[in-house]
C-alpha cells in the first residue's frame, strides 16, 4: 500500500504491501478476511498520516487456480468495487484517488467497467492515494512497458537513443506514483512474489512473520520504525539511483503525455461500456 504522512514526522510517505493469501480449502473465507484486513490497515495508514498505499490484491498467476476459486474471487472483487462506488461521497470528501494497476483486459468486462468508473471518478483527488495491484505481476508490467516503447520507436515517435530507465518507468502501470519507500511482506515469506520488482530497488523491505489476516498495527509500526532506522542509509542510494535513471528528451516527454492520454481514453471508454 502507499499513503503519504501528511504533516506527521513518521518519515515514511509511501508504503507497499503484498496481501496475497489463501488457506487450504477455506480460501473464499480467507479472501474475505483479506479485504477486511485491507480496510483496517488503510484506516491505520490514514490515522498515521501516510498518504499513499499500494496493495497486491490479485496476481495474474491466480488465474491458474481452480475455476471455482477464481469465480469466487471475481465475485468478491465485483462486490467490493461496487461498494467503493456506492461510497463515492466519502471518497470525494477525503480526497481519495483510486488507481488499479495491472492488465485490466484479463478481467470480466463488468469488473473492468467498475474499475474504470472508480478511477475516472477519483482521478483528480490528491489527498490520499490507494493503488490496488489487480491482475498484476511485475514481469508482465515490465513486458508491457517495453512493448509500449518498442511501438513508439517503430512509429517514429521515439528514437532508440530516447530509451532510458526514466522512460521505461513512465510506461509502467505505476507511472503516476513515486516508488514506494517501504515494502512490507507478510506471511513469513522472504520473496516478493513478482511484485513491483522494478519499483522497489531502493525501498526498505520489512518481512513480517505473520499471516495477512493477523497483521496488526504493531506490525505496521515495527515496519515504520525499521524504515526510520534505515533512512540515513537509503538516502544516498536513492539519490544515486535518481542520477542513474537519466533524463527524458523532448520526444520522450511528448510520448509519455500521449501514452497517459491514451490510457485515460481507454478508461473513459470502459466506464461507458455496456456490460
Amino acid at each position: 500500500m502507499a499513503y503519504r504522512p501528511a504533516k506527521r514526522n513518521l518519515g515514511v510517505e509511501r508504503i507497499s504491501v503484498p496481501t496475497l493469501y489463501s488457506i487450504g480449502e477455506r480460501r473464499t473465507v480467507a479472501h474475505i478476511f483479506m479485504f477486511e484486513k485491507l480496510a483496517e490497515t488503510l484506516q491505520w495508514c490514514l490515522d498515521l498520516g501516510i498518504s499513499e498505499v499500494t496493495v497486491y490484491a490479485f496476481s495474474i498467476e491466480n488465474f491458474k487456480r481452480s475455476q471455482e476459486e477464481v469465480d469466487a474471487l471475481m465475485e468478491l472483487s465485483r462486490q467490493k468495487f461496487k461498494q467503493l462506488l456506492c461510497e463515492k461521497d466519502k471518497l470525494m470528501e477525503h480526497g481519495v484517488c483510486i488507481r488499479i494497476i495491472g492488465n485490466l483486459s484479463l478481467l470480466p468486462q463488468d469488473i473492468q467497467k467498475l474499475i474504470a468508473q472508480a478511477m475516472i471518478l477519483t482521478k483528480d483527488n490528491n489527498k490520499t492515494f490507494l493503488n490496488v495491484a489487480f491482475a498484476y505481476t511485475a514481469r508482465e508490467e515490465m513486458a508491457q512497458a517495453v512493448q509500449a516503447v518498442v511501438s513508439g520507436v517503430e512509429d517514429g515517435a521515439l528514437r532508440v537513443s530516447d530509451v532510458t530507465q526514466k522512460l521505461l518507468s513512465s510506461c509502467m502501470y505505476t507511472s503516476t506514483s513515486p516508488d514506494p519507500e517501504l515494502l512490507i511482506r507478510t506471511s513469513g515469506e522472504v520473496r516478493l512474489s513478482d511484485y513491483m520488482l522494478w519499483q522497489v530497488s531502493c525501498s526498505c523491505i520489512y518481512f513480517a512473520d505473520v499471516l495477512w489476516p493477523e497483521f496488526s498495527i504493531w506490525h505496521l509500526l515495527a515496519a515504520i520504525i525499521k524504515f526510520q532506522r534505515s533512512y540515513a542509509q537509503l538516502v544516498p542510494v536513492c539519490q544515486a539511483d535518481e542520477m542513474a535513471n537519466g533524463s527524458c528528451s523532448e520526444r520522450s516527454s511528448v510520448f509519455q503525455t500521449r501514452l497517459a492520454a491514451s490510457r485515460l481514453a481507454t478508461l473513459e471508454e470502459l466506464s461507458h461500456a455496456i456490460s
